[in-house]
């Protein structure tokens, strides 16, 4: 509308011009009293002007457009310049009111950016002490020096700390950017994504295995009818594991066929174990069972000599009932013999030479007594597989009808990515506070550190194996939440025939058996992307051997509370 009016008045200004020039053109002179009186000086300009060659030069040029253009155009650019508000003359769309609102939010725009980015700076800032703290005691890089770090940050948690930080930046940076372009403004920015394949870090990847043939190992090749009888007292079924598993090494030592306790003596391990997979890895028989050795004897099976590891706080670990419970099972023994000064609660660190010259003998059947506490070679039975030639991931795992079982429960109920936590309780308060530092935790702190290690593994599940009472477990569920949202502690059900997964424990007559159940609850926590160990627990530690042995060990793989101590604990009796 302001263009229609400006153009009116251009019009308008024009018009005029033309029509004064017009009148000018037909002017006539009026008439006087006095015909002959002298002319004025202005009646001799007007008879000038009305000369015929001078009339005649100014028709034709007021009739010349191009020349009359050029006059006027200069003119009119002179009054619309100084009469008209150029900012309403170009403005189409445009109004004042609307500039000062548009400068208002532009302004507005960039001091909320300021302040996040403020916001986000002081978390920065704190993100970096943290890590100062963690790591300001760690040796530089190709330090000759062999102090031990009182860091608590693993390589991967320092690389990922690092990435956060790096994220972080890239925030701040897009945040104050935003009032600066055009379009819409969008306050969120996307975090950098520490798995992105161009860092080449994953959060939470499996920890890398040795080649099979970087792995120092011995072989297992046992002399005909030369038994190694294996006696394991200590603890419950995870100890006894661990146990077997050293007993199976010195039997390889010594060349020996080991033999599998009577579950009239022991637990009955044939229901958890698969024995026929651990000769099936070595290609030939280097284990049998206490009825078999017992048939090929006859009946009449004794024990020729009772070497003894441990010599305190008693004989090989072995006490009067136990003694009976092996006569009672028509196994006959001799005396006790101490091979050295060996102590349980401190043990030494014995190699494979010492074993070999210690317990080498030419009798048919030897034992040695309870090895749970030895020390033996760490660096060879702790590697991934064990110290022993096989050609399997592991020698002692769970039995087929477990793996399968444990399988069918993850694919039921969890998937394929999820966290397994085993959260020790029943008899774990007063263990822990013996120790030097303890390990029993307040359920707050707990899930504080639960809900940390969820975040890192991206995980929406958890796996809870747990002897913890309803009142304890109801409250950790309350406290895990992450992004709003409470992550889901899943246990295993009770027996429900309209689910299936358990169906080959039932159909096998397994179901109810604590051992099962217990065997059960390590597979499916071995098969998780994650897991969260109780420390101190051997049950934790059996998980953490198949994880291992399988590969499933994870980067993120950690005991509860990591590093950390309980923020309260409570006086000893």
């Amino acid at each position: 509308m302001e263009r229609d009016s400006s153009s009116s008045d251009e019009d308008d200004d024009r018009q005029n011009l033309i029509e004064q020039n017009d009148t000018k053109h037909h002017y006539s002179p009026p008439a006087t009293q006095n015909q002959h009186q002298p002319p004025s000086t202005f009646d001799i300009s007007v008879y000038d002007f009305h000369s015929g060659a001078i009339r005649r030069r100014f028709h034709r040029f007021l009739h010349n457009k191009r020349c009359l253009f050029a006059i006027l155009l200069p003119l009119l650019i002179l009054i619309l310049f100084f009469s008209t508000d150029l900012r309403h003359l170009f403005s189409f769309s445009f109004s004042s009111s609307d500039l000062r609102f548009d400068s208002l939010s532009s302004r507005d725009r960039m001091r909320e950016s300021e302040l996040q980015a403020l916001y986000l700076l002081k978390q920065q800032q704190l993100g970096l002490f943290t890590l100062w703290n963690h790591t300001h005691t760690l040796p530089l890089p190709h330090s000759n020096s062999n102090s031990t770090s009182t860091s608590n940050y693993s390589q991967s948690d320092l690389n990922l700390a690092v990435l956060n930080q790096i994220s972080l930046n890239k925030q701040i940076q897009q945040i104050l950017l935003s009032p600066h372009r055009t379009g819409s403004f969008s306050q969120g920015s996307e975090p950098i994504d520490v798995s992105d394949p161009r860092f080449g870090f994953d959060t939470c990847a499996k920890v890398g295995q040795k080649n099979k043939n970087e792995r120092r190992t011995i072989e297992w090749k046992p002399k005909p009818n030369k038994y190694l009888f294996a006696i394991c007292l200590s603890g419950q079924m995870s100890n006894h594991l661990i146990c077997l598993e050293k007993h199976m090494f010195f039997a390889a030592l010594l060349n020996r066929v080991l033999v599998i306790p009577s579950p009239k003596f022991d637990y009955q391990y044939d229901r958890v174990l698969d024995f026929d997979h651990i000769n099936k890895c070595l290609g030939r028989k280097v284990i049998i069972s206490f009825e078999d050795l017992l048939e090929a004897k006859k009946s009449h099976l004794h024990i020729d000599r009772l070497f003894c590891y441990f010599s305190l706080p008693q004989p090989c670990y072995l006490d009067e009932e136990h003694i009976k419970k092996l006569k009672s099972l028509g196994v006959s023994t001799g005396k006790p013999e101490p091979i050295w000064k060996e102590d349980i609660r401190n043990p030494n660190k014995r190699t494979v030479q010492d074993v070999e010259s210690k317990f080498s003998s030419d009798e048919d059947v030897i034992a040695i007594g309870d090895v749970f506490y030895a020390d033996l070679e760490q660096d060879w039975v702790m590697q991934p597989g064990g110290p022993i030639a096989h050609q399997c991931k592991t020698l002692i795992e769970p039995s087929r009808l477990i793996m399968l079982t444990a399988q069918r429960f993850v694919q039921t109920f969890l998937g394929k990515n999820f966290v397994a936590l085993h959260f020790r309780r029943h008899g774990f308060l007063k263990f822990c506070n013996a120790k030097t530092h303890s390990c029993f935790f307040p359920i707050p702190q707990a899930a504080n550190c639960i809900t940390r290690v969820v975040e890192k593994a991206s995980a929406p599940v958890i796996y809870l194996s747990t002897d913890a009472a309803e009142s304890e477990t109801s409250l950790l569920q309350s406290l895990v939440v992450l992004n709003g949202k409470a992550v889901p502690l899943v246990k295993r059900p009770s027996r429900n025939s309209a689910e299936k997964w358990d169906a080959l424990l039932y159909r096998h007559g397994l179901e109810g058996d604590s051992q099962v159940e217990a065997m059960l609850d390590k597979t499916i926590c071995a098969m998780s992307s994650v897991f969260i160990g109780a420390p101190g627990s051997t049950f934790t530690e059996d998980i953490l051997r198949l994880r291992k042995d399988w590969g499933s060990a994870s980067m993120c793989d950690e005991y509860l509370c990591q590093g950390e101590e309980p923020n309260f604990i409570a006086d000893n009796e």
